[in-house]
């Protein structure tokens, strides 16, 4: 099911929806409907770029991130525990070491709150990808970089079975009731912090949200690059309409 979900989402993010607006026009073509097919593929050549414009993309992260001030560790108030949610680390059975991306900085915030004082546990989040069952989960490849930031192990606790922002009221939520920790500092992504902070509310957790991974300054650069499509553009925006069409699916399960 994890699999299947994630193989339709991609068909409603930009590139699936040119992909199918060309092969539409494509079939059109085929048919000999040609002033369709030359329409629909003027759509898809619109949509791609329209959301693989800068502009764009920042437009629709800043919407998300404005939810959430970007503030030093020192001003958040003390908790049960830190909560980092996974999502920067792959592994590989050719690879020594854990991969990182740029949610790295989930873990490095967490640090930073635990050498804080904030709280004297880091819950890890992330189970492992069900194609390599043998490799380190999310969450254990997480704990390596926590100790590598001078967080002793006896401070981290693990949940590595949950592998969506959803699962964590199935897998998460026991550990957290077990050891009695219900005041939660909650670290992810800045653009991921909405939908998450709702789950672990809806699951009647006192969670105070600690965003990080900020992508969108107050003051973008401005110029005509901001309207000329990019790679990097394109992806930021698909990241964003996943925690769209992410938060609105979550209420349609009513786990929001």
């Amino acid at each position: 099911m994890y699999e299947l979900i994630k193989f339709l989402s991609l068909f409603t993010y930009p590139l699936g929806v040119t992909f199918l607006l060309a092969g539409a026009a494509v079939l059109c073509r085929a048919l000999g409907r040609r002033r369709l097919a030359a329409g629909l593929g003027a759509v898809a050549f619109i949509w791609l770029w329209v959301w693989s414009m800068p502009v764009t993309s920042e437009r629709l992260r800043g919407g998300l991130e404005a939810r959430y001030a970007n503030l030093p560790v020192g001003q958040a108030p003390e908790a049960d525990a830190i909560v980092v949610l996974g999502g920067a680390f792959s592994t590989n059975e050719a690879w020594p070491y854990p991969n990182a991306s740029g949610s790295i900085d989930r873990y490095w915030h967490g640090a930073r709150l635990y050498h804080a004082g904030r709280a004297d546990l880091i819950v890890l989040t992330g189970g492992g990808s069900p194609n390599r069952p043998d490799k380190l989960t999310e969450a254990e490849a997480g704990a390596l970089f926590l100790v590598d930031l001078g967080v002793p192990p006896s401070a981290i606790v693990l949940d590595t079975a949950s592998r969506t922002t959803r699962d964590h009221t199935d897998y998460l939520e026991p550990i957290l009731r077990e050891r009695g920790l219900e005041q939660l500092l909650l670290v992810t992504s800045a653009t991921h912090m909405r939908r998450a902070e709702a789950v672990f509310r809806r699951a009647g957790f006192d969670v105070v949200p600690v965003a990080t991974d900020f992508s969108v300054g107050p003051d973008p650069v401005k110029g005509p690059r901001r309207y000329m499509p990019s790679v990097g553009a394109l992806g930021a925006s698909t990241a964003v309409i996943h925690e769209y069409l992410g938060y609105w699916f979550y209420r349609l399960l009513g786990k929001v």
